[in-house]
């Protein structure tokens, strides 16, 4: 009996100093595996938005449009911002939005900024934007909120801060047989609670970002 005891006890230490070790392990990888898949999301989200803005760009019917407006005389004879910056693109984020499954889409948040080629104006000076992509035309780079969200995006908060017309360099115009390159770069992102935050070293949020640029199309 003592012998039988003996082995019990044994077996119960040995259980208690490997199950936290293996539960640590298991529930690491299961709270690692739901990040993979939400940062996923977040992805597609991002992919979604821009893809939206690609096609519903200012020449079409309700275009998404950037806080510069296109110069009307040489692309258009009229322009309606149908899914503007200042309310946030509900369109566009809805679009986003229903992309995703598994979060809660209400704390999805998407902006949008909008680059493209300036040129330079009779006195010599960098100030017409929606120019041809061609030398001496130069490349100009938009942001959210002052911060590039293409090598920067782990500086922007979540949700970003608004747009305004100095962080777009181009409009959300594509004409047809020009040569501009306008671009749209698309930010999501989306703060998650793990499970069992404080355990494990698990922080209490995460927050999770994806960036996409995409070259605008034109709508006939």
């Amino acid at each position: 009996m003592l012998r039988r005891d003996h082995a019990r006890g044994q077996t119960m230490v040995e259980l208690a100093l490997v199950a936290p070790l293996f539960f640590m392990v298991i529930f690491g990888i299961i709270i690692l595996g739901i990040g993979v898949f939400y940062q996923q999301q977040v992805a597609n989200a991002a992919r979604e938005a821009a893809r939206y803005a690609i096609v519903n760009t200012g020449s079409a019917q309700c275009p998404t449009v950037s806080n510069r407006e296109p110069d009307l005389a040489v692309y258009a004879s009229s322009y309606w911002p149908c899914d503007p910056p200042a309310t946030r693109w509900p369109k566009m984020t809805a679009s986003a939005r229903d992309a995703v499954f598994g979060i809660n889409r209400s704390q999805l948040h998407v902006s949008a900024c909008w680059s493209g080629y300036w040129t330079k104006d009779t006195l010599g000076v960098w100030a017409d934007w929606d120019a041809s992509a061609s030398a001496p035309n130069e490349l100009r780079t938009c942001t959210i909120g002052g911060v590039d969200p293409r090598t920067s995006a782990d500086s922007l908060p979540c949700p970003a801060p608004p747009t305004s017309v100095s962080d777009d360099m181009a409009s959300s115009y594509s004409a047809s047989n020009y040569g501009s390159a306008n671009q749209v770069t698309t930010y999501a992102c989306y703060v998650w609670r793990p499970p069992l935050a404080g355990f494990l070293l698990i922080p209490p949020t995460v927050t999770l970002r994806a960036v996409v640029t995409e070259a605008l199309q034109y709508q006939q």
